[in-house]
């Protein structure tokens, strides 16, 4: 069973960054999808940034620019480096993971940007 542990959520004022992690584990496959949806209050969960073999990076438009999502060579983890945030980016941060596209689902960070 693919489990999922992500970190790095938390308060930070509007013009800040944070950094969030997810690491696999347990994954009997080769994963090759990797990434983060979240989910602000009374939203659907939307894509936010997704790497995939061959290190194929998709953002969702608002973020591009200010997000950088990067895979560790070694391991199954990715980090979502978020620079700049805006208090529109306050949401839960849900990780992803699979062989060929997100399958397997964290259980989500809180990440609070204020004005």
């Amino acid at each position: 069973q693919v489990q999922l542990t992500e970190s790095g959520g938390g308060l930070v004022q509007a013009g800040g960054s944070l950094q969030l992690a997810c690491a696999a584990s347990g994954s009997p496959f080769p994963i090759n999808a990797m990434g983060w949806y979240r989910q602000a209050p009374g939203q659907k969960r939307d894509l936010v940034a997704v790497w995939r073999s061959g290190d194929i990076k998709t953002y969702k438009d608002v973020v591009k620019g200010r997000f950088t999502i990067s895979r560790e060579i070694t391991g199954n983890r990715v980090t979502l480096e978020m620079n700049n945030l805006k208090p529109e980016d306050t949401a839960v941060y849900f990780c992803g993971a699979g062989q060929s596209g997100l399958e397997y689902w964290g259980k989500g960070t809180l990440v609070t940007v204020s004005s």
